[in-house]
């Protein structure tokens, strides 16, 4: 059990705040979690050692990138302990170069907070009871459908950590995550029975994104017609250990979870671990009674290694594109089309029936063959990244719609490409920078969903980074490696194709000394 210590910190002497466009400086003789607050509402909380840079006997806190583009005017900024509250900074500032209130809210003018993921959110304390209703009716919606499906679910980490410690939501969260203990404890048997749970969730109506072999994303259509998103993390006990997507693996015993017990969430009474404070002790670590808006998993590597191999080989960089997509296209959007879907186009000479994009991206070259005529589908791993260019084809009716396409899973690739592959009509595919972006593998996972869709008929037009240009950071900022076009050659001709034509040509990027170099394939297969 945790002790004194623990429940009740000792206060932290914090002095010579220092806050500038730069971010937050001060000094702690020992770690402390902060909070800033603008105009009084909490923004932002951080550890001053960890996520501080050193500096003689001050520690230089940055602003989150995402917090950036709303420091420009003035507000009332305090930096104040989250735990006990000493204020150790209040003053009326002025950020930038504007002269307004900074006003840190998003398009419909609702506030926003940094998460613990560094993202701009709607948290929980900017959100009154009537706004969280429909959460908590889709938590008990979902954690129905799932024991309907067999499976006994309960509220795991913030929103089990929460409902324990205070029976409400905690303000500095912005989501809701569900947990279960599978019976089996095999990974391979987990993973069965969560793509089984899959099935049966989907058989019911509802939409599910997933995440690895054992976790996934349940789409709840609420009253008003806004999407909530819950995440299901499943689990299993093996060899005395409880392993729990994504963060958990510790010495754990059956019966501290089953049978399950209750907790209350904000009035409404739901399943919970049988002995809550082990659970959160699993999950947190002794001090989970201490809030701690700040906080950050320090998953062994060990943890790591097991959960990656065993359930995550279908999520390679999922981070790092998701991360790419965060950002919103700024308005208004730019939707010129690249060179290469302009070359396509001309190849075709102008008659684009249907076009497949693998790796469609932003959708950008998309949205622009489909104003052409053409019947667009655009396929990618992280979706994100085209909801703006799918809102403007909805509203000008356009023939283009975008798909889920993961080129680490084969199921994945196999089955959109059988889908397509039955659609009529002369098929032309694009796979611009997407070969270089992913592994052997996958590419000849791609290679040969183009083969299945264009045995019938039709063209592939390939695009590659085949060397990168001296101070050029495209292939930096597209994720990109150098790949010869020789080896991209070799491996379509393994799979039965044969090459239209071959090109190279130097591209030039404003401010790089030199351009970087592509290759350009056209494809055919035999009918």
């Amino acid at each position: 059990m945790p002790g004194p210590a623990d429940r009740y910190p000792l206060p932290v002497a914090v002095t010579g705040v220092c806050v500038d466009d730069d971010g937050i400086r001060a000094q702690s003789d020992a770690e402390v979690v902060l909070d800033v607050l603008f105009d009084g509402r909490r923004i932002w909380s951080f550890h001053l050692h960890r996520d501080g840079t050193r500096r003689g006997s001050t520690y230089a806190v940055p602003w989150p990138s995402a917090l950036r583009r709303f420091l420009n005017g003035t507000t009332q900024l305090t930096v104040a302990e989250h735990v006990g509250g000493h204020v150790a900074f209040d003053e009326e500032l002025h950020l930038g170069d504007g002269d307004e209130r900074i006003a840190v809210v998003n398009d419909r003018g609702l506030p926003l907070g940094i998460d613990k993921s560094l993202r701009l959110a709607q948290t929980f304390d900017t959100r009154s009871a009537e706004h969280v209703a429909p959460l908590l009716d889709s938590i008990e919606e979902v954690l129905g459908a799932l024991k309907k499906a067999g499976i006994d679910a309960f509220p795991a980490y913030g929103t089990l950590l929460g409902a324990v410690r205070a029976g409400e939501l905690i303000g500095h969260d912005s989501d809701a995550d569900l947990g279960y203990v599978s019976e089996h404890s095999h990974p391979a048997d987990v993973v069965l029975e969560s793509f089984r749970l899959q099935r049966a969730l989907t058989d019911m109506g509802y939409r599910i994104s997933r995440y690895s072999g054992i976790a996934f994303k349940v789409d709840v259509v609420e009253a008003d017609g806004s999407v909530r998103g819950l995440d299901v993390f499943g689990g299993f006990l093996n060899d005395g250990y409880l392993y729990l997507m994504g963060e958990i693996r510790t010495p754990f015993r059956r019966d501290w979870i089953f049978p399950l017990g209750t907790t209350t969430l904000e009035g409404r009474e739901l399943p919970a671990p049988a002995d809550t404070d082990r659970f959160l002790t699993a999950t947190y670590g002794p001090s989970w009674r201490v809030p701690d808006p700040a906080y950050k998993f320090e998953t062994p590597q060990s943890t790591h290694r097991r959960l990656n191999g065993w359930f995550r080989g279908t999520r390679v960089a999922r981070e790092a594109w998701d991360r790419a997509y965060s950002r919103r296209l700024d308005e208004p959007v730019d939707l010129t089309p690249s060179d290469f879907a302009r070359w396509v186009a001309e190849q075709e000479g102008g008659a684009l029936d249907r076009v497949v994009d693998l790796g469609c991206g932003r959708g950008i070259d998309d949205l622009w063959l489909a104003r052409q005529g053409a019947r667009a589908v655009g396929l990618d791993y992280a979706l994100r990244g085209s909801e703006q260019v799918a809102a403007i084809a909805e509203d000008e009716d356009v023939d283009l719609e975008f798909r889920h396409l993961n080129l680490c899973e084969l199921r994945s690739v196999l089955a959109q490409a059988a889908r397509l592959a039955r659609d009529p009509g002369r098929t032309v595919v694009t796979v611009r920078h997407v070969a270089e972006a992913t592994d052997r593998p996958s590419r000849e996972r791609m290679w040969r969903a183009c083969e299945m869709l264009l045995r019938g008929g039709g063209r592939l037009y390939v695009e590659v980074l085949v060397g990168r240009g001296k101070g050029d950071p495209f292939a930096r900022r597209e994720h990109l490696r150098t790949l010869p076009l020789r080896q991209v050659v070799q491996e379509l001709k393994a799979r039965g194709a044969r090459v239209v034509s071959r090109e190279s040509m130097r591209v030039d990027t404003p401010g790089a000394q030199t351009g970087h170099r592509i290759g350009r394939l056209v494809i055919e297969w035999q009918t």
